[in-house]
């Protein structure tokens, strides 16, 4: 009779299909049955070494749950839809959506996460530098994947995150190119004559995100105090579906073949022909009859110190004053047309002011003050930044300005002038070597001694 096995000991026996096989006991399942594992190989030593590196696992507290690991696609829907959703702001989440959808299922979604290793990860970054997508977009794939393979592995769907094994392509810190005092005052200029002038006043003089500037209410604007109160930001969110079948409800807007070369219907369309869809297409939901949750949209700042308020430079007082003025002549003539929404900056129908649209304005006051193409940041936060720094303005006076949370972030905004180096190289060289004096005739002849006078006369007598 053989020895009773001890509680939690694994079991190693040749089958009679000529297999090695190995059993595992890792404790019990969500419905109290007992969970074992099974390992499978040709020979006992192969067999030993998966239940050894099992029973590792186990006693680690690191083995994966009981049943078969979903693949990429499902868990990274998973993730996105009943985890990510509860924490990551609506922009953000669509971002994490639209990479998800357009990156990482194209390239790993039909492996399961068990089965994920890093050559599959470092072959799908490369596909899509050869297919010309920047650094830093692949940078942010791998972050969004990582995090969700981080919160499969908390959850101990798999053994390892396999993004921690691999190094994602360097990204060089893309370098702040804001306007000078004379551009800014020549953008300015240029847009003076726009309605939309004390727009870009605020946006280049106070550093105003362009959400922020936007999403800017008149209950949230203390002209007597002379404070902005930043509490809102305008975003354009993608829409959803509140349909209960997305892909029957944008059947007519499919797109499956490409279109021919000379391909006119798509001709003025500013991104070229659409993309293809997927088999199983969930998009179009902007023509779903029941869509939800997009649009232009008032959401909250990102963090509580982007809420802090900010003190409005006295001169532009006046001009906020008969901005308004001139928004309420508007809403007066519009009458029963005009939307309230209470947004400082709007179109003639009280509507807030479209960022595409903002985007595209921007670009035209470049062209018409005669500066080169910038980023809109570029103008806005560096630009206001910066020239603070110019004026004296300390760094932590420019970060609570700015409201950063981080003064490392304000540092990343304000850029130094070259002219602005030299000058402070003059005066620390003036501080160790004084320019050397030019030499005058009354210092000339003291240098002498009388003796050495005295004896030059007696050369010249003899």
């Amino acid at each position: 009779m053989s020895p009773r096995r001890q509680n939690m000991e694994s079991s190693i026996y040749l089958g009679g299909d000529g297999w090695w096989h190995g059993r595992v006991t890792m404790g019990v399942k969500d419905d109290g049955s007992p969970d074992r594992r099974h390992r499978r190989g040709k020979t006992e030593a192969e067999v030993r070494r998966k239940v050894k590196e099992l029973e590792k696992l186990r006693d680690k507290g690191r083995a994966p749950k009981a049943g078969r690991a979903p693949t990429v696609a499902a868990w990274m829907e998973n993730y996105l839809t009943n985890i990510a959703s509860l924490k990551l702001r609506p922009r953000s989440l669509d971002d994490y959506w639209s990479k998800t959808r357009n990156d990482i299922i194209p390239g790993v979604g039909q492996h399961r996460l068990d089965k994920l290793a890093p050559e599959h990860l470092e072959r799908m970054y490369r596909a899509m530098l050869d297919d010309g997508h920047a650094p830093s977009h692949v940078l942010k794939v791998h972050r969004i994947l990582s995090r969700a393979l981080k919160i499969a592995h908390r959850r101990r769907i798999i053994a390892e995150n396999v993004a921690t094994l691999v190094d994602p392509p360097t990204v060089d810190e893309t370098e702040a190119n804001p306007f000078t005092i004379e551009e800014a005052k020549s953008f300015l200029r240029a847009a003076a004559k726009r309605p939309t002038s004390m727009r870009w006043i605020v946006g280049v003089g106070m550093g105003f995100r362009q959400g922020e500037v936007l999403g800017l209410r008149w209950p949230y604007v203390d002209l007597e105090g002379e404070m902005f109160h930043p509490q809102w930001q305008l975003q354009r969110l993608t829409w959803r579906h509140g349909c209960k079948d997305p892909n029957r409800c944008g059947e007519r807007l499919h797109r499956f073949e490409p279109c021919p070369p000379d391909c006119t219907t798509h001709k003025g369309y500013k991104r070229g022909c659409p993309a293809l869809c997927p088999k199983a297409c969930t998009r179009h939901a902007s023509a779903c009859p029941d869509r939800k949750d997009g649009g232009l949209v008032f959401t909250r700042p990102k963090t509580k110190k982007s809420r802090n308020s900010v003190p409005i430079p006295p001169p532009f007082i006046p001009f906020l004053n008969e901005h308004k003025a001139r928004q309420e002549a508007l809403r007066e003539a519009a009458g029963d047309g005009w939307e309230h929404h209470g947004a400082v900056f709007t179109r003639p129908d009280g509507r807030p002011l479209d960022p595409r649209a903002d985007w595209e304005e921007f670009k035209d006051l470049l062209a018409e003050a005669g500066i080169d193409d910038r980023r809109l940041y570029d103008g806005s936060r560096h630009t206001a930044g910066t020239i603070l720094n110019e004026l004296g303005v300390d760094m932590v006076t420019i970060m609570e300005i700015l409201r950063h949370t981080q003064i490392s972030q304000t540092r990343r905004y304000v850029k130094g002038r070259s002219h602005l180096s030299k000058d402070a190289m003059r005066r620390m060289g003036d501080t160790f070597l004084p320019p050397p004096q030019a030499p005058t005739e009354t210092a000339t002849e003291t240098l002498d001694s009388r003796a050495a006078r005295a004896a030059r006369r007696r050369r010249r007598i003899r």
